[in-house]
């Protein structure tokens, strides 16, 4: 079984794979049926990995977005076509950043 360690590390491959990929601009992601694909993955796995963590770690962390997280790749993974590529837009170019930044810090990285 994955420690809490292993999930956040998961969380962090996760954001550094979507930033690897996702355009700087909405026009380019929009475009890109592929890139979109990607990132909703990896969305997925994110959220995967924060639904994982203990209750205890989540509790202690309560300043990270969890219920926000795990609602997310609820949403992703079970009610596909009601996926709002706003959100999801807002989401990588807004939040992502901040929780990378809350990841490295809890993995005291």
């Amino acid at each position: 079984m994955r420690d809490d360690n292993e999930r956040l590390l998961d969380i962090l491959e996760a954001i550094e794979k979507i930033e690897k990929r996702a355009p700087s601009n909405r026009e380019a992601f929009d475009a890109d049926e592929m890139v979109q694909t990607w990132v909703l993955h990896h969305l997925q796995v994110l959220g995967e990995a924060a639904r994982a963590l203990s209750e205890d770690f989540r509790a202690a962390h309560a300043d990270f977005p969890w219920k926000g997280i795990v609602g997310m790749r609820n949403i992703l993974v079970h009610r596909y076509f009601e996926i709002d590529t706003d959100l999801v837009w807002s989401a990588v170019q807004t939040q992502l950043p901040d929780l990378k930044a809350k990841v490295l810090e809890a993995l005291d990285v």
